[in-house]
């Protein structure tokens, strides 16, 4: 009997995950909050659940017993466990995986240097301190109810349209120069083939970092880039002199080396993109930057 998938929030992830399991026969829904985001999933093939801030029911998830969660918590909390904790309640039983699209943002910063999912965080932006809440209260539920919740701690993510190709092809990309900083990164398809690889073996209150295999720094990434289109990079930008939104501030406050060993180890995962150089080269020679 075919599986079925609830994604709570079709984004960038769920997006390229849904093809492989349309193409498995697995039965799909997703949330949507408008008449043209329920459109635009009915021509996928993927049967649309419009959400208008009442609590999903239990009829809702019939046939359901996969469900990825992607929407991200604000400073109210979670938006997706009041709409879906007494569906899920209903359902315990009969649900074999529950996920969590989570953030590197969990462990803090460590002032570079590495660390795994059993490293104790360090200090955490508002930001990151709003997704360790969120996954306490959907480990509180999962604990309640006996489901089983994996959690996917995603380091920045890239791919088709969302990668320095595409910003230096419009002109936005910038070398911001910060000594010592790094991020890590995941190609969205790596975090696809994480996602099923999970799927296919549950491991119930498992955390896992999803990234790639170098942590690097940011203004090496877009010089990269910019070598395979044949252009000029950008100048480097002092940190200090930058101009960043607070958002984008509080990432540069978080410095961070992440082991990846989990997915590898315990998924089977081996990485179509084991660094950025492969995947933006990828990207490049698609055409479909």
């Amino acid at each position: 009997m075919a599986k079925g998938m609830l994604f709570f929030g079709f984004g960038f992830c769920a997006a390229h995950l849904a093809p492989a399991l349309t193409a498995a026969g697995w039965p799909l829904k997703a949330t949507c909050r408008d008449a043209a985001k329920g459109a635009a999933l009915k021509a996928q093939g993927i049967e649309p659940l419009r959400l208008d801030g009442t609590p999903l029911a239990a009829g809702a998830l019939e046939g359901i017993d996969h469900i990825l969660l992607s929407a991200a918590p604000s400073a109210h909390g979670d938006p997706a466990l009041p709409l879906l904790e007494d569906a899920l309640a209903a359902r315990a039983g009969q649900l074999k995986w529950l996920g969590y699209l989570s953030t590197a943002g969990v462990y803090g910063d460590h002032g570079g240097a590495w660390i795994d999912e059993e490293t104790p965080p360090g200090p955490l932006s508002a930001r990151g301190q709003r997704r360790v809440d969120a996954e306490g209260a959907w480990g509180a539920l999962a604990a309640a109810h006996d489901l089983p919740l994996h959690y996917f701690r995603l380091a920045g993510i890239y791919g088709p349209g969302r990668n320095q190709l595409a910003s230096l092809k419009a002109g936005t990309a910038r070398r911001i120069d910060k000594p010592e900083q790094v991020f890590s990164r995941i190609h969205v398809d790596d975090i696809a083939q994480i996602l099923r690889a999970s799927m296919a073996a549950p491991n119930a209150g498992r955390a896992y970092s999803v990234c790639d295999d170098e942590a690097a720094p940011p203004q090496d990434v877009v010089a990269f880039a910019a070598a395979l289109m044949g252009v000029e990079a950008p100048p480097c930008i002092a940190f200090e002199e930058a101009e960043l939104s607070e958002m984008a501030r509080s990432f540069y406050g978080e410095n961070k080396r992440i082991k990846n060993q989990r997915i590898k180890q315990e998924l089977g995962v081996s990485l179509v993109y084991p660094t950025y150089r492969e995947g933006l080269t990828a990207l490049y020679e698609s055409g479909a930057f």
